[in-house]
């Protein structure tokens, strides 16, 4: 299944992403994007850990207003 970087706070997507099989790593700094195959940031900085470096390929997912289920949602639409 596909590897999912998502920041600390962001506890309920963990969970919920973990619940589809998903395999989830927090994003505390640029390294821990590297091979994620999609990364969910809260918005809050836009460039959290510096992830809009390029340090990876896969869609970077915006959190803000979402709520943990259309969060799921957007991860799996990017996937495809």
């Amino acid at each position: 299944m596909a590897k999912i970087g998502v920041e600390p706070s962001l506890t309920d997507v963990q969970e919920a992403l973990r619940e589809r099989g998903y395999d989830v790593v927090p994003l505390r700094g640029e390294q821990d994007a590297r091979g994620c195959d999609c990364c969910v940031i809260t918005g809050l900085d836009a460039n959290i850990a510096g992830i809009h470096n390029t340090v990876t390929s896969g869609p970077i997912i915006e959190a803000s207003g979402l709520t943990a289920e259309e969060i799921c949602q957007k991860v799996e639409e990017k996937l495809r």
